[in-house]
Order: structure tokens, then C-alpha cells, then sequence
């Protein structure tokens, strides 16, 4: 049996992560989870599953939570409260699918406890993946990707050799705007951007899909979890989403991961590798039906956000800190109808702009600059 902390239960992963565990109960076991503020799913959650430990965003909410929860089950609330369900003693397995920076700190405490860790929170390695990454060497501890991108290209880079690879290729639906022209981006609205053709995703990760900072962030992911220089990593467009990436071996060989578009499927790999199970529900790839694949190379001034991820990444230092932190205010004020569609990228490339780059910062100064942005960008909408 394998024993999980599932942070960020009552999202899009979290949920789909809960339906792994329902569907193969006789293998998983959830022991810890957190939720922020989704108290009518989290309770649900806690009576069907009961973990030991469940984390809340606030002492009001863990407050009354506990009330309503049987009292073999802990509540505990805040940053704190992320970091014990992270670190949870029973705990093999920490899957992190909280949004935002916020799952920087839970990470590094899973690591530091020697959990797994299945990583969906792609601003933990944005924000600060070289701490990530040389924690995780330092306490021998496996990051295994969840993204369909990065778990397409985990999968097919197992069994081979590091220096052997020429390049990665993420591929990119394109998002709900992938047809229009940057003329026809001009007053969309917060509808027309969560509109996603393909994929099935919470609100800030459609709308980063739409801009494509969702890939750019992929982007400087990708370059941590793979120990890969940007210049081996290309973005292709390719609208059906079936080739989920590839990877180009020196020899000129591509190995592709294909698939339906179906997130339950790199969710459940990460918890049951090296074995394969079955996806409950599933819908079979037949490509037949399909007909046709599309690939088209991505226009960096179509979307300017991807040009801005590629040169924040290259820059290193806090620069990828500051393009999240940015890009997350901005969005937020996009969805409520604060900013334009275009003002996002806008926003983003100001911010910096302005910034004063550290070049190797700790975490500390991450957590710092971060907050820094966040509350700079806030002014600039003034």
C-alpha cells in the first residue's frame, strides 16, 4: 500500500489524484492533504478518504473544520500546516498540486523528509529550481514530473543515455486564442480566454495556456527537472494535444508520448511507477479516428509571453521568480475584469524590466522578491 500527501486536494489535479486513489484503493492510501478554502469538497474529501492530517488556509477555517471532522483527524492551517502534511511521518509519496509559490517551501520540507515527490506546482522549480534541485540530490530524493509535457518526456527518457539526447520538444495546444492574430486579441474576454479546446484545467492555468506562459513556464521546468540548457529545448504547437513532447536523440531518432488528452494518466504514473495501471474511464487512443496531426512552429511575437519565459530562464538568478510573481497578479486581474488580455504580458515584461537581478539567491531572497513583485505589480494598476 502506498501511503500519499496530496497538497492542494480540491483542485483540478487534487481531485483527479483523489479519483487514482478511489479507483485503485487496494494500492493507494491517502494519509495527509491540504485545501484552502473549499470547505463543502474538503469535508467530502476528509469523510470519504480520512487522512490523518489535513491542512486549511486559516485557523478560522481549521477551527471549524475540526468540528465537523472525527477527532482522529488533526486540522491544521497555514504555511505551517502545508509543510507537516508535506512531511508527513506515514507518507511515501508527496503530490504537490497547490497553486502558485506558495509550494515552494512544502517541497523542499517533502525533500528533506525523503518523500517522492510528484510535482505538479511548476512555480516551485521556477521560482527557485536550483535549490530544488540540489536539495533533492543532496537527500536523494526522485522529482517526478506530473505536467502531461514533462511526463511525456520523463517517459521517454527512461532507459537512455543523458548525453545522448540532442533535444527536448514540448509541445503546446496553442490555447484558446491559438487561431487569432494579435489584432483579433483585442478585447477578449475572461469567457472567450477559459474556453480551452482541448484540455480541462482550473481558471489561472487556462488562462496561462491562452498567453502560452503556461508553456514558457514549462520551459524553465523543464530545464531543471532534465538538467538541460534552453538552447535543447524547442516548443512546437501542435493542436490536437496527442503527442504530449518528444525528445531528439543525437542519432535523429524522436521518441514521442502519445495519448488522449487525459491528465489522470502522467497523475497516475507518477504514483505507480515503474508499474502501469489502468485509468478508470479512459478513452483509448485510436488514431484512425483522429486522421490528422498538426505542428507548426510557435511565433515568439504572436506570444509574447514565451519570448519573456525563454529570456527570464536564460537570465536566471530571480528573474524566473519575478515572471511568476508578476504573471500571477496579472492574471488574477485579468480574471476579475482589472486588466486587458494583452495588458498581462504587458505587465510581466515591466516587471522585469524594473527588477534588479540577484544572481544566486537564496531562499530567503526568493520568498522576498517574490512578495516585492507582487506588491510592485499591484501599483502599476494604480
Amino acid at each position: 500500500m502506498k501511503k500519499i500527501s496530496l497538497l492542494g486536494s480540491t483542485g483540478s489535479i487534487g481531485t483527479q489524484t483523489l479519483d487514482i486513489i478511489r479507483s485503485h484503493s487496494n494500492i493507494f492510501q491517502l494519509s495527509a492533504m491540504s485545501f484552502g478554502t473549499n470547505m463543502t469538497e474538503g469535508l467530502k474529501q476528509i469523510h470519504e478518504f480520512k487522512p490523518e492530517v489535513v491542512s486549511v488556509k486559516t485557523k478560522e477555517i481549521a477551527d471549524e473544520v475540526q468540528k465537523l471532522v472525527p477527532t482522529s483527524v488533526n486540522v491544521v492551517y497555514g504555511k505551517k500546516g502545508l509543510i507537516e502534511v508535506a512531511a508527513h511521518t506515514d507518507a511515501e509519496i508527496v503530490v504537490n498540486a497547490v497553486m502558485g509559490s506558495i509550494g515552494l517551501e512544502p517541497t523542499l520540507a517533502a525533500i528533506e523528509a525523503k518523500k517522492k515527490v510528484a510535482i505538479a506546482n511548476k512555480e516551485t522549480l521556477v521560482t527557485a529550481g536550483h535549490l530544488v534541485t540540489e536539495k533533492a540530490k543532496k537527500f536523494g530524493v526522485e522529482l517526478i514530473p506530473v505536467d502531461s509535457e514533462h511526463s511525456a518526456i520523463y517517459q521517454c527518457l527512461e532507459g537512455n543515455v543523458e548525453k545522448e539526447v540532442k533535444k527536448i520538444i514540448l509541445t503546446a495546444s496553442g490555447g484558446s486564442f491559438r487561431d487569432r492574430t494579435r489584432g483579433d486579441l483585442e478585447g477578449v474576454t475572461v469567457k472567450d480566454a477559459l474556453n480551452h479546446p482541448n484540455w480541462s484545467m482550473g481558471a489561472k492555468i487556462t488562462i496561462d495556456s491562452a498567453t502560452m506562459m503556461n508553456k514558457g513556464l514549462e520551459v524553465i521546468e523543464a530545464k531543471w527537472l532534465f538538467n538541460i540548457d534552453y538552447e535543447k529545448i524547442d516548443v512546437i504547437l501542435h493542436k490536437e494535444s496527442i503527442i504530449h513532447s518528444m525528445v531528439e536523440y543525437i542519432d535523429g531518432s524522436v521518441l514521442a508520448h502519445l495519448g488522449t488528452p487525459d491528465m489522470k494518466v502522467p497523475i497516475q504514473y507518477a504514483l505507480s511507477k515503474p508499474s502501469r495501471l489502468e485509468v478508470h474511464g479512459g478513452k483509448p487512443l485510436n488514431l484512425w479516428e483522429i486522421g490528422a496531426l498538426h505542428f507548426e512552429k510557435p511565433s515568439f511575437e504572436r506570444f509574447r509571453c514565451l519570448q519573456l519565459a525563454f529570456d527570464a530562464g536564460r537570465a536566471g538568478g530571480t528573474m524566473p521568480t519575478v515572471l511568476n510573481a508578476a504573471n500571477e497578479v496579472a492574471v488574477e486581474a485579468f480574471l476579475n475584469n482589472q486588466l486587458s488580455f494583452l495588458q498581462i504580458e504587458e505587465v510581466v515584461e515591466r516587471a522585469l524590466n524594473d527588477h534588479t537581478k540577484i544572481s544566486n539567491p537564496t531562499l530567503e531572497e526568493i520568498i522576498s522578491v517574490d512578495e516585492d513583485i507582487r506588491n510592485v505589480v499591484k501599483t502599476y494598476m494604480n
